[in-house]
Order: C-alpha cells, then sequence, then structure tokens
C-alpha cells in the first residue's frame, strides 16, 4: 500500500484561520483549481516514521526547514481515490510563500515525445482560508480541515 505523509501548516488571522497550501504541479494540473490543491506531503517506506517522513516531505516539497512541531496536532489519515494512505499534522506556523523553493520531479511531455523535461511537485503554495481551502483542496484532504477547524475553534 501506498502512504505518504504531510505537515498541514496553519494561521490565526482577524479573518479566521488560514491553511499553507500545495498547488500540484505539472502540466495535468496546470489549468485546474478545484481538487489541485494539497498538503505538502510525500511517499515513504514501511521502515520510516511517518512523523518523520511528514518533516522530511515538507523539506523536499517546499525547499524549506519544517518548523519544529513540539506542539504538532495529529490530524489522522485519510484513504485518497487512487488507495493512497495520508497521514497530516497540524502545525501552527507562518513562511512566506515567496520563500519557497519547490522540489521538481522528471517525466516524459508530451506524452510519447521521447522528451524528458522537468516540472516542480508544487508550482506555487498559498495561504488560503479553510473555506476557499475546501473549494479547492484534493477532495479526501477535506477531512483534515474539518479536524484543524474543531481542533482550533
Amino acid at each position: 500500500m501506498r502512504r505518504s505523509a504531510g505537515l498541514l501548516l496553519f494561521r490565526r488571522t482577524r479573518e479566521g484561520v488560514e491553511v499553507l497550501l500545495g498547488h500540484l504541479g505539472g502540466p495535468f494540473f496546470a489549468r485546474r483549481d478545484r481538487g489541485a490543491w494539497t498538503v505538502p506531503k510525500g511517499e515513504y517506506e514501511d521502515d520510516e516514521p511517518a512523523w518523520d517522513a511528514a518533516r522530511r516531505e515538507f523539506q523536499e516539497e517546499l525547499g524549506l526547514q519544517p518548523p519544529d512541531g513540539d506542539d504538532a496536532v495529529p490530524l489522522g489519515e485519510v484513504r485518497q481515490s487512487g488507495g493512497k494512505l495520508v497521514t497530516v499534522w497540524a502545525v501552527e506556523a507562518d513562511l512566506d510563500p515567496a520563500a519557497v523553493v519547490p522540489g521538481t520531479f522528471r517525466m516524459e511531455w508530451p506524452p510519447r515525445s521521447g522528451r524528458i523535461q522537468e516540472f516542480p511537485e508544487l508550482d506555487r503554495v498559498a495561504w488560503l482560508s479553510l473555506d476557499r481551502a475546501r473549494e479547492v483542496i484534493v477532495t479526501a484532504q477535506t477531512a483534515f480541515l474539518d479536524r484543524l477547524a474543531e481542533h482550533s475553534a
């Protein structure tokens, strides 16, 4: 079974709680908004603790040190439509999206062209209100937003 782990950063503003999400990079998501935003996360093997993977993937995907997470809130797991099991922790922290230096991946594009191109794993990151995040996040990950809202109420 494929597993991913990630950190959902959140901050409190006068308008309410905001979360830091990333827009999935690459050509398949370039023109999509709904369902194309995600918690920064990545896959890990069974022998790596999920918490360690979440912190490693945060650094790989955003190019920034993860916050210490001493007060991290476990948001549990969800199973995405493709079958991947995703585990997430919420961490209250602030960061400037302009400071992000995303990791990259390589794929053949256009299909069957023989050309290998490099794309950012996340082509942009942004702070979004919980309502806006619910509109655009990968459907299964909505549960993390609901659990965070319960915690921060």
